[in-house]
């Protein structure tokens, strides 16, 4: 068998085979295959697409081209999460308790961000002590014992991926559907769980800038996922504006303490429902999705799914008197208000341009190794739909520096779209993919 072969045989919108797909992912890995011929072969997929067989072979092969972790200890079903992406997503922080006091299982493996924010770790260490870095023997016991645990992914998992992804990255590659597919479920796959829920986002702040990509692709990511025998739904959600209130670090981890006290809700709560309604459902532990909302809302009214978090940042090293005393989360000191030139209603926020202001205060990473600052970032008092008063305060930004911060104000200003008429907002969750 011959890479460039392969390569002409895509080109031409040929179907690969299992066999040469397996070949030619195995060797790319052990380094046989060079990147120039794997550059052009991820770029005739980009151009030829994949059916939906090749795309399930492709997942399969770089599932096997790392371990697995075995989650046959864990007792009762295991279910997992998985996002798309996004701006202000601490959507892991709220659900994992939340389905865990319901009394499904959390196995989740978490990476850190790279870009407008941290990722669900980076967010997670906000809180003092908190690691993780832990054996998969103390994996399969605190999700037995807490009822979940989140953990940092390893560099056994699913390496072809890893590899792929990193040349997918600088050869204008990335957004090929069936490419997107096998990297996210064959890291979703190795980590064993026996129902699977994806997010995917939609909108300006999103990979899938429209409805349609958004569901194109959580049809493909059902239809592989099941074919490798998992229970996999996707529910394809709204990103034209960040999710929440908040973007950054740790501002992200107070707002998702307000929502599991109860403080708070919107569509962070309408987003943790959706998802953990259909993990209680595909779980078998709730007959429908009423007695499945029920059973969550009870969750967070009666304190259990915030119990369950303090019990989960504890088991992980974390000093959890920050659950309960959300001032000794770290916050940066210098905050400047973002104020309304003019009233109206908001029309729109910019989503991706509000992560970069993140970013640009320290709260993200231009590469891999940039030291992140867990304190800084921005509140977003005015969403979509909402209505302003010239002079009323849209936001605020939390920096480290008085420089730093009038920068940041005069770039989120210029998120905002504020319009004289009513704006009427759309529906959060665009759709479920079964």
């Amino acid at each position: 068998m011959r890479m460039n072969d392969l390569i002409v045989k895509k080109r031409d919108g040929g179907a690969l085979t299992g066999q040469e797909i397996r070949w030619m992912i195995d060797g790319y890995t052990k380094g046989d295959i060079p990147d120039y011929q794997m550059s052009a072969m991820a770029m005739a997929i980009y151009f030829a697409g994949m059916d939906m067989d090749e795309t399930y072979q492709l997942t399969m092969a770089m599932l096997d081209s790392g371990e697995r972790i075995d989650l046959s200890g864990i007792d009762g079903v295991k279910a997992d999460k998985h996002s798309t992406g996004g701006v202000g997503d601490k959507t892991s922080m709220l659900l994992c308790p939340m389905v865990a006091a319901c009394g499904v299982k959390m196995a989740k493996l978490s990476g850190r961000g790279l870009g407008h924010t941290g990722g669900t770790i980076d967010k997670l260490e906000s809180f003092p002590g908190f690691s993780v870095e832990m054996t998969e023997e103390a994996f399969i016991r605190q999700v037995n014992q807490v009822g979940f645990a989140i953990a940092g992914q390893t560099a056994d998992i699913c390496p072809a991926d890893k590899k792929l992804y990193a040349l997918r990255d600088v050869t204008g590659t990335v957004p090929s559907l069936p490419l997107i597919v096998s990297s996210i479920l064959c890291k979703k796959l190795a980590v064993g769980a026996d129902v699977i829920v994806l997010d995917v986002k939609c909108g300006s702040g999103a990979f899938m800038q429209t409805e349609k990509a958004a569901f194109d692709l959580a049809g493909a990511l059902v239809e592989v996922g099941r074919r490798a025998g998992k229970k996999v739904v996707a529910v394809v959600t709204d990103m034209d504006e960040p999710l929440g209130s908040t973007v950054g670090n740790a501002i992200e981890a107070h707002e998702a303490l307000a929502v599991l006290r109860g403080e708070y809700r919107g569509e962070l709560m309408d987003l943790c429902l959706a998802l953990g309604t259909q993990i209680l459902r595909e779980s078998g532990v709730a007959p429908d999705d009423e007695t499945a909302r029920d059973m969550l809302e009870k969750a967070v009214s009666s304190g259990a799914a915030l119990e369950k978090f303090a019990a989960f940042v504890k088991a992980q090293g974390g000093d959890n008197a920050a659950v309960y005393d959300k001032s000794l989360l770290p916050l940066a000191p210098v905050r400047r208000d973002v104020l309304a030139d003019a009233g109206g209603y908001v029309k729109h926020i910019q989503a991706e341009d509000v992560g970069l202001v993140s970013m640009r205060l320290g709260g993200g990473r231009a590469a891999k190794g940039d030291t992140i600052d867990l304190g800084v970032g921005v509140a977003l008092y005015k969403k979509v739909g909402d209505p302003v008063e010239a002079g009323q305060r849209l936001a605020t930004v939390f920096a480290r520096t008085d420089e730093a911060a009038e920068e940041a104000v005069g770039m989120l200003r210029a998120c905002y779209e504020i319009v004289p008429e009513k704006v009427e907002r759309a529906p959060y969750v665009k759709g479920v993919v079964k």
